[in-house]
């Protein structure tokens, strides 16, 4: 794929959605490279949004934006580590086994529910565009990344997370995984995130696109910590949404087939004992700041 409007100064680039990448330098890119040390190619930034990536983002950007979407499509968007596991086994179950009959469902869950975007060699991108209609599959991205005609052509699915656990199973996710490999401390990992330097951030500004489209028809806006509290509540209204249609029974199916027990899946308000005191009273205050002016206000695990 051609790289359009390069610059050799600052090693930039024009996206199809209208973002200006920018690759990071000095003594920004340093300290990412030493606390990140997954992120082996460098890092860019878009602009506007400050969106953070790998370098490798840029090789397939245009072809996210671009991505040909069709009527029956769902799209689950999340930012990391905010349900997007669990979501996705719910959605899949409700769409292609209410009854727990199908063999697929022992298949690798990236090969069922494939993310759109991916690192490397763009084996996901074509996975979602071969995959059996209706199809389903998931993102990171934030909408403004996505095809425009998203909440147009297609449903989507956007599941938010109280950011207090969201940080700490980023946090323990990045240092697991070596394609993001954090070696920091907790405190410095907050701290990314509290200066939107997180990857597939700025999250409040992720969390505050898809807030913006929440009365659209086609989206629809959860919250984890309601699937974890009101479970069968949130499935009616996530099977009304994808027109599934299923029955009590079928729904049953659906709790107890995707429940915490089942899928060993991590616990609500895990947040709590992480933080210090200080640590704890700076995510409040971010979440203030940059929060406050949504209506959104974030509940606990019961």
């Amino acid at each position: 794929m051609p790289f359009l409007g390069c610059c050799k100064k600052r090693n930039t680039m024009s996206l199809a959605s209208g973002h200006n990448l920018v690759s990071l330098e000095g003594e920004e890119l340093a300290r990412q490279e030493r606390d990140w040390q997954g992120y082996s190619e460098g890092i860019v930034r878009l602009h506007p949004g400050r969106w953070l990536f790998p370098s490798t983002f840029k090789r397939f950007a245009d072809e996210y934006y671009n991505f040909k979407l069709k009527p029956d499509d769902v799209v689950l968007l999340t930012w990391p580590k905010c349900g997007t596991t669990w979501l996705q086994e719910i959605m899949w179950t409700m769409r292609y086994n209410p009854d727990l009959n199908n063999p697929m469902a022992a298949a690798p869950v990236n090969a069922r529910v494939p993310f759109l975007e991916e690192p490397e060699n763009g084996v996901f991108l074509q996975m979602c565009e071969l995959a059996p209609e209706p199809r389903t599959f998931k993102s990171h991205l934030a909408l403004p990344l996505l095809p425009t005609d998203l909440l147009k052509t297609s449903k989507a699915v956007y599941m938010a997370r109280n950011p207090k656990d969201a940080v700490v199973s980023f946090f323990h996710h990045s240092r697991i995984f070596k394609n993001h490999d954090f070696k920091g401390t907790f405190e410095e990992f907050v701290q990314y995130f509290l200066d939107d330097d997180c990857v597939y951030g700025p999250y409040w500004l992720h969390l505050k696109e898809a807030w913006k489209q929440r009365k659209n028809p086609n989206l629809h806006f959860m919250f984890f910590e309601d699937l974890k509290n009101n479970n069968m509540e949130e499935l009616k209204k996530l099977d009304k949404f994808l027109g599934t249609n299923l029955s009590q029974e079928q729904l049953d199916n659906v709790a107890h087939y995707t429940s915490f027990a089942e899928m060993k899946a991590r616990k609500v308000g895990d947040w709590k004992g992480k933080y210090t005191p200080e640590l704890e009273a700076k995510m409040d205050k971010w979440i203030k700041k940059n929060l406050g002016d949504f209506g959104i206000e974030f509940k606990y695990g019961v």
